[in-house]
């Protein structure tokens, strides 16, 4: 994972400013006659606002946001997490609900956390990726797996909160939905809490609730972020079950990475995830590794298509964005046949990250520990894609399910994202959005679920 420069003005500070960017935004607000020269938190009179209206002011959603606790980049042979959390300025969420109402937002700068949620929640996933129905009529009986990090005390209480909020079916401990383990498959002895993973844990099984509110979910936290713990946890979950796992962290790249591919990642009949990563161009591990289905990210905004949504590529600098590249040392696939890569090309398939179009998540033992927040990073994306493939049914005993969306490649089963790049690159669909497959979004978002399925 590559360093950030020390003054990379998306992660200075606190967000002292707004910046130019949010600025714009609200100037934008202000001719579009969604907005007011006062300050945002001011009592404003309500404005009506067209379905056109609507799709520019969500488009240009404007936040600031911080790496979590468990974010920092890594020293060698450890991970970090993939997740960062909105502490200012105003979701897409917010933009979104605003005008439909016809109103302005209530404020620009909102808390980090509130009283309600901020980002898109269940409704909003299921819609974009073509989901509802599956949703509602599948996944029982299948389970999939978290794997993070160190304990997250709250995490059974904060689950049961998000799913109360949304309206989903209970899953705790005590009616067999939900079980948290370590990487022996202790339900006692657990690793030692931590504020930052906690908070990815969250966003987690958050995530998995969105997607597939029907399905089990499986946490299984490693003792330490190392590649061999966490490898560890990864074929505990296996171990107990689970068919589908997913994995919110990464790591540089090392020559190691081939071995760890056969003892923690190589596994026939199920379907791995793994995050591409948040700081823009470049590749990570295990999302380099040829088992897993590596997950980028995308912006999510509405839009007045027929599909109603509209995405391109996650890059909000030139340090932070979705991860994607050719790996350096695994081989490829027998299913990937991109040509200007000879070894394991990431990505395969995508879905939101952006942290201005994020997703709500509850957490009361994370960085801010006071409720409701807003998340993004491929942190988020890696377990809706899990999900994704539990929705789809039980992969094939004999299959490596990250070939599954090849076969559907180019179809009505993906969404072909065509826009954005997330740096510079000389090969230019390593970094850079094209019709058809390419590096930051694979071959695209789901649009339900054949194309996860074998």
């Amino acid at each position: 994972m590559r360093t950030s420069p020390p003054n990379s003005p998306h992660i200075r500070g606190n967000w002292r400013r707004l910046g130019t960017a949010a600025a714009a935004a609200t100037t934008a607000l202000l001719l579009a006659g969604l907005g007011t020269a006062a300050h945002a938190s001011a009592a404003t009179t309500p404005h009506k606002a067209t379905a056109k209206t609507i799709a520019a002011q969500v488009a240009k959603a404007h936040v600031q946001y911080a790496k979590i606790g468990c974010a920092a980049t890594p020293k060698k042979g450890f991970a970090a997490c993939n997740a960062l959390r909105v502490t200012g300025g105003t979701t897409a969420f917010m933009e979104k609900q605003a005008a439909l109402k016809g109103v302005t937002p209530k404020t620009i700068s909102p808390k980090a956390a509130s009283d309600d949620p901020t980002g898109y929640g269940p409704s909003d996933i299921q819609s974009a990726y073509g989901l509802a129905d599956a949703a509602a009529d599948n996944g029982s009986g299948e389970t999939v797996a978290i794997v993070d990090a160190y304990d997250d005390p709250n995490a059974a209480a904060d689950l049961a909160t998000y799913r109360s909020y949304y309206g989903l079916s209970a899953c705790t401990t005590a009616n067999g939905c939900f079980k948290k383990v370590s990487q022996t498959g202790s339900t006692t002895s657990l690793p030692t809490a931590d504020s930052g993973w906690a908070g990815e844990e969250s966003l987690d099984l958050d995530m998995v609730s969105a997607t597939c509110p029907n399905c089990n979910i499986l946490l299984v936290e490693a003792k330490s972020a190392s590649d061999a713990n966490l490898g560890t946890a990864v074929n505990e979950a296996v171990k107990l079950g689970a068919k589908f796992v997913s994995n919110s962290y990464g790591g540089s790249e090392s020559s190691s990475d081939t071995s760890y591919d056969t003892s923690y990642y190589k596994h026939a009949g199920v379907a791995i995830t793994a995050s591409a990563g948040d700081e823009a161009y470049g590749a990570e591990y295990p999302a380099g590794s040829r088992y897993v289905t590596a997950v980028g990210g995308t912006k999510l905004s509405t839009s007045s298509t027929s599909r109603g949504w509209t995405e391109s590529v996650w890059k909000t600098s030139s340090t932070e964005g979705t991860g994607s590249g050719c790996s350096a040392y695994d081989a490829k696939p027998t299913w990937q046949t991109d040509t200007g890569c000879t070894k394991r090309m990431i990505s395969d398939v995508s879905a939101v990250a952006d942290p201005a179009t994020g997703v709500s998540v509850y957490d009361t033992y994370g960085d801010d520990g006071t409720g409701w927040g807003t998340y993004g990073g491929t942190s988020a994306s890696s377990p809706i894609i899990a999900s994704v493939y539990a929705l789809a049914g039980t992969p094939g005993s004999s299959d490596y399910p990250a070939s599954y969306p090849y076969a559907a490649a180019g179809t009505s089963a993906l969404n072909d994202v065509t826009s954005g790049n997330n740096g510079s690159c000389s090969t230019s669909y390593f970094c850079t959005a094209k019709s058809g497959y390419d590096g930051p979004t694979g071959w695209g978002t789901p649009e339900g679920v054949s194309a996860f399925t074998g």
